[in-house]
């Protein structure tokens, strides 16, 4: 498969996500960050923007693979605290940490889209 024809303007191609009960899949970064937001105004921001906050191991993929794309700051994750649902994941881009915030932290936000492998 040819990913790189299937970026659209302002998109990054960030690598291939090895499914556990999923398929495999390729992760896509998309333009525009949101800045000082909510763990629900940073979903809603990406929502707007025809995407999705990463999963925890989209992050470290993203920090990986496209760390200059990011300001050294820190970023929403998709995924609450397993068992403190009050808390959401998230990854510093600035040390590659991956910690828990309460939801009205305010943090910053990329958005992301997946391309099925097969």
């Amino acid at each position: 498969m040819q990913i790189r024809g299937l970026l659209q303007e302002g998109e990054e191609y960030a690598g291939l996500i090895l499914g556990k009960e999923e398929p495999d899949y390729h992760l896509v970064l998309l333009p525009g960050e949101a800045a000082d937001v909510s763990w629900p105004a940073a979903a809603d921001w990406a929502a707007g923007h025809d995407g999705v906050l990463p999963t925890r191991r989209e992050l470290a993929l993203l920090f990986a693979n496209l760390r200059d794309a990011f300001e050294r700051n820190w970023y929403w994750s998709s995924e609450p605290h397993a068992t403190r649902a009050q808390l959401v994941w998230g990854q510093n881009f600035a040390s590659g940490i991956q910690t828990i915030y309460g939801r009205p932290y305010r943090g910053h936000a990329r958005a992301v889209r997946r391309i099925n492998s097969a």
